[in-house]
């Protein structure tokens, strides 16, 4: 779930911080920088692990701050911090936090659960808007609801990233940009998609109360 690299970055010091240890005042800056931020490609950075090397430091002209480049301890991250990043088929726990027809489960917006990945058979509960499993048993099917808040073991079974770095509108977007205003849907930049399909998955009072 969470993996170590070696990385480098570039770390600006501000003059008012030079009173300061130098270790103390780049981790600081690295944890401001990434804690909680998705980097395209690498995973959730969590926050730093260590710093292993660093070079010496600089003062450019225009600018009383120190910049000094190191290399940087971390897992899967463009700097040092710890990264939330799954391997495939890992299998994870959750809680559920939100079901529809389309999306059957998110867990914290990023991780999501298609209803054609969930025990089988299912069907949507239009009144109490949660997904049911038909549970089938001797004396005929026993509908599981899968409630919000309730935990849940699942498989990753693929993962999206999306660069959501800012990028300048077309010609003819800005041309058209202020006749008409569209609300564009913000993208996740890191998504991971589950599955419950498998005996033992699913929620954990199914398996523990059976």
């Amino acid at each position: 779930m969470f993996v170590l690299v070696e990385m480098t970055d570039t770390v600006r010091i501000p003059p008012w911080q030079f009173e300061r240890q130098l270790n103390e005042s780049i981790a600081e800056e690295l944890n401001k920088k990434l804690a909680n931020k998705v980097v395209y490609n690498v995973g959730l950075c969590i926050c730093l692990y260590d710093i292993t090397k660093l070079e010496d430091s600089y003062i450019f002209p225009g600018d009383g701050a120190s910049h000094t480049k190191g290399m940087l301890l971390s897992p899967s991250c463009i700097s040092a911090t710890v990264v939330f990043h799954p391997f495939l088929d890992e299998i994870l726990i959750g809680e559920i936090k939100s079901c529809s027809q389309d999306v059957s489960i998110g867990f914290f917006d990023d991780i999501i659960i298609p209803p054609e990945s969930l025990q089988q058979p299912a069907k949507f509960d239009e009144a109490e808007q949660v997904w049911v499993w038909e549970y089938e048993t001797e004396e005929g099917a026993h509908d599981l609801y899968m409630d919000i808040g309730e935990e849940i073991r699942f498989r990753v079974v693929d993962e999206t990233f999306v660069d959501t770095s800012p990028t300048g509108p077309s010609s003819a977007e800005a041309s058209t940009s202020s006749a008409t205003e569209e609300v564009q849907k913000k993208e996740a930049p890191y998504t991971l998609v589950g599955s419950i399909s498998e005996p033992g998955l699913g929620l954990l009072s199914w398996w523990t109360n059976s």
